[in-house]
């Protein structure tokens, strides 16, 4: 293994983590904010959940 493809292994994972962790972030605050008693907050979640083809309560 030379070290151009360590270099490029390590580049590629440093650039997926923060996509990895926004994706996580996003997706929990749907899920979470979808059972909310804040009735904007609910409906807001609920319309994304539905836009993005995710399950209703």
């Amino acid at each position: 293994m030379s070290m151009t493809d360590v270099a490029a292994r390590g580049l590629t994972k440093s650039r997926m983590m923060p996509a990895l962790v926004v994706a996580l972030l996003g997706l929990s605050v749907l899920f979470v904010a979808g059972h909310a008693q804040t009735q904007t907050l609910h409906t807001a979640a609920h319309d994304s959940r539905h836009a993005n083809g995710f399950p209703c309560h």
